[in-house]
């Protein structure tokens, strides 16, 4: 089934789903310039790296999803190896986030060496912003009708238009009214929780913060929620009978949370030895 389209330009046609994805970056740029304001930070640095960034992480996102073996017949590299002109078609979907967050990375660690800048306190900048845009993001997984979890009774479970075909089987041997869960509105909903957070650990705690220390509680909020939802994933990429978005998850949590603890303890001022006690000079 054809991504839906919002509309055309002559013979081009405009997507929903660029649409949503478009939308998701610049809000979460735009909240990034508010935190470089408000750290002090010249705000024009999150516009003039944007593009880089954008582009790393789609390469990031795009390769991520290609090199994936997912089950159930879905898209992945036996797909691909076959059909290298995919590969580019990315208004499909097949953006995995693992990819775009480490071609952001990227992205950001380059722009900060060429204008001598604090990576790990640009991250932090642009964290917040990252974790909204996903939460916008997702719901370009609604518009193509693509991850969503097994059937279910729940209420808010959601039908999927035929002829689209699921990763559990052909979408004709359910019931029309089938409801399935909504894994990307699961996803979406911990990503807004997580964007509260992270907004307000970084102004309650400010004094307290180390740089670096925002991207780290990141990368231990999202991959949290990731293992959960990806047990809903009957299209999940397996390694060793495990699905490979939670091996990562785990792997991040565990650095993440290491890494905040280890920089902690050697920020932390030794502590002074108790006074002497003074003697008593004459008896």
């Amino acid at each position: 089934m054809e991504p839906p389209i919002a509309f055309r330009l002559g013979p081009f046609a405009v997507r929903w789903y660029g649409i949503i994805i478009v939308t998701a970056t610049l809000i979460g740029a735009y909240v990034a310039n508010r935190e470089a304001k408000r750290r002090g930070q010249d705000p024009d640095h999150v516009w003039n790296a944007l593009l880089l960034c954008l582009i790393l992480g789609i390469i990031g996102a795009r390769l991520y999803h290609v090199f994936s073996s997912p089950r159930g017949g879905m898209v992945g590299w036996d797909y691909y190896r076959q059909n290298p002109i995919a590969i580019l078609q990315i208004w499909h979907g097949g953006l995995a986030i693992y990819g775009a967050v480490a071609g952001g990375l990227l992205g950001v660690y380059i722009y900060a060496r060429l204008n001598k800048l604090s990576f790990l306190q640009w991250v932090d900048i642009g964290t917040p912003g990252l974790i909204l845009g996903q939460v916008i993001g997702r719901w370009g997984n609604f518009i193509n009708q693509e991850l969503y979890g097994p059937p279910t009774n729940l209420p808010w479970g959601i039908t999927i238009s035929p002829p689209h075909i699921p990763p559990y089987n052909d979408l004709t041997v359910y019931p029309a009214d089938t409801r399935f869960h909504p894994t990307f509105l699961y996803e979406s909903l911990w990503n807004l929780l997580g964007f509260l957070l992270l907004m307000y650990v970084a102004r309650r705690y400010a004094d307290r913060l180390l740089d670096g220390d925002i991207f780290c509680l990141y990368a231990i909020w999202y991959p949290v929620g990731r293992i959960f939802v990806e047990a809903l994933r009957p299209d999940a990429w397996l390694i060793g009978g495990i699905a490979a978005a939670q091996i990562f998850a785990v792997i991040a949590i565990v650095v993440s949370g290491a890494t905040i603890l280890y920089r902690h303890r050697r920020a932390r001022p030794a502590a002074e030895p108790p006074p002497a006690e003074e003697e008593l000079s004459e008896e």
